[in-house]
């Protein structure tokens, strides 16, 4: 049997709707989605795009919806997109789905909307109370952040190797992978300290890392603005990178529509899309968006089921 997928359908306002419309029949083919999003929701976005709903398309009303304002942040879509989220999170809790497979929100909506979370991943570390991972990538290449939707110029003071040491163990073990490269902070990794010294903790949180395991995973810290080089991608499919953009504007740069986001270290399974609302291009005429993200993290999300299902 087709697994049966919670699909949280995003911000109304960006290409959320538009994607799941559109990518439906592609979708059916590999699962069974259940889209928390009401008709009348889908039935707005879908006569704003010309098309039509499927008629074995399944959906859940998740609060009552608000009305599309195509590109614009509103505290409505803000709040809407978080009980999409929320149900389909409950929706695998509960057993009547299989996984969790997001669309995208605006920060700047749930902020309006008065919740406390950043995002998907603040939300699901919160709710859970475990040490969920951002890992985002695709089979050529992933990349797991230490720190993820924070200000640059704090950064440094969340190198601590305990928290490091935890995050890469916890890294390892999610993944299996056999050998991961581990990001240092500073330009030339800290050039053995002329330019910053918190190479020193990474390369001890390395070291306890390989002799937890007892063997050697972890590599580093390697030297940022080589670390993605094609000789270095040859050696290192996993990366562990310091903060946000470390990590993210080399993926994207090389495989931006092909990439997903995958929670790590989580009960339940969540992957996502590994892009914003595009409020720019959101229910314009001759501007498609590309389908291929989300077709990846569903994919992404029957693969994992799998793989659960064979470990039990």
């Amino acid at each position: 049997m087709k697994p049966k997928i919670a699909v949280s359908i995003g911000d109304p306002n960006g290409i959320g709707p538009q994607i799941a419309l559109k990518a439906h029949n592609e979708i059916e083919k590999i699962c069974k989605p259940l889209y928390f999003a009401g008709y009348d929701l889908l039935k707005d976005a879908a006569a704003r795009l010309g098309v039509e709903i499927c008629k074995n398309l399944e959906h859940s009303s998740p609060s009552t919806s608000p009305s599309i304002r195509p590109g614009v942040v509103t505290s409505e879509a803000g709040a809407y997109s978080f009980a999409s989220f929320k149900k389909a999170v409950d929706s695998v809790i509960d057993g009547e789905c299989d996984a969790v497979v997001t669309l995208p929100i605006n920060k700047e909506a749930w902020k309006l909307a008065g919740l406390k979370y950043k995002g998907h991943t603040d939300f699901l570390r919160d709710y859970f109370k475990k040490e969920a991972i951002m890992m985002l990538g695709c089979e050529k290449l992933y990349v797991a952040l230490f720190t993820e939707h924070i200000p640059l110029k704090k950064v440094h003071e969340k190198i601590e190797r305990k928290a490091l040491v935890r995050f890469l163990l916890d890294m390892q073990k999610e993944t299996d992978a056999q050998k991961i490269g581990v990001l240092g902070l500073n330009p030339h990794a800290g050039d053995h300290g002329v330019l910053g010294d918190e190479e020193r903790v990474i390369e001890e949180a390395i070291e306890e890392s390989n002799h937890s395991v007892g063997k050697k995973i972890f590599y580093g810290p390697l030297v940022p603005d080589t670390a993605f080089s094609p000789k270095m991608r040859d050696s290192f499919r996993y990366y562990a990178a310091m903060y946000h953009d470390q990590g993210l504007a080399p993926l994207k740069a090389l495989y931006f529509d092909e990439s997903i986001n995958i929670s790590l270290n989580l009960p339940i399974i969540r992957t996502s899309v590994d892009h914003g609302t595009a409020y720019d291009i959101a229910y314009l005429p001759g501007r498609e968006p590309s389908l291929k993200s989300y077709i990846e993290a569903v994919k992404a999300a029957v693969s994992l089921i799998r793989k659960r299902l064979q470990r039990s």
